[in-house]
């Protein structure tokens, strides 16, 4: 699945300009690796990471009742995390072509009243024979202190419900912007997903 995404996004990227190619850093990489294009010929122009979620769909929510809040428009990604230690009662929810590229639903973040950690939680659209190596990543590559998460595949929808901690991914940073935040959990997922096709 992410192969063939990222296949086409290059080659539509491509199309558009035979000559050079705009990529994130994780698209680079991965391209490079799966030999998606040549290297020889076409030049690699560097977007920065911070841009990816500029044309996402972004609102607040209240935690409580679901309620909708406000709909926040890029600026909202320069905002600290540490936000949502002074909006407690407040969740994020973002959708984004990105998503959809490493096989996620929207992805929601808030603060945990208890543990004091910013939570992650999303829908992951792999298939339920994936499991093992699912739940495999995930205890090889959340690493806080006492890291865990909450894996649970809803069979109606076809669906893995996954929940995480933030502060247990590697280049967590309590000073992160929501954009930097965004872009760590994109990462994460990116490697999740790669991991799957091995």
């Amino acid at each position: 699945m992410l192969k063939k995404g990222m296949e086409h996004y290059i080659q539509k990227k491509l199309s558009e300009n035979k000559d050079s190619v705009e990529l994130f850093r994780e698209e680079k990489e991965y391209g490079i690796k799966h030999d998606l294009f040549d290297q020889g010929s076409v030049s690699i122009i560097d977007m920065p990471s911070e841009n990816r979620f500029k044309d996402a769909y972004i609102e607040r929510g209240d935690k409580a009742t679901d309620e909708f809040l406000a709909r926040e428009d890029e600026d909202f990604l320069e905002e600290k995390i540490n936000y949502f230690d002074k909006h407690k009662n407040e969740f994020l929810y973002v959708e984004s072509q990105w998503w959809e590229m490493v096989g996620a639903d929207a992805v929601s973040f808030e603060k945990d009243d208890v543990f004091g950690n910013y939570d992650v939680m999303l829908g992951l659209k792999l298939q339920k024979k994936q499991d093992s190596k699912i739940r495999q990543f995930l205890s090889e590559n959340l690493a806080g202190e006492g890291a865990a998460y909450d894996l649970i595949f809803d069979g109606n929808e076809g669906v893995w419900s996954l929940n995480f901690a933030l502060n247990d991914l590697e280049g967590y940073d309590e000073e992160l912007t929501v954009g930097q935040a965004l872009g760590l959990i994109y990462s994460f997922l990116m490697k999740l997903a790669e991991s799957i096709e091995v």
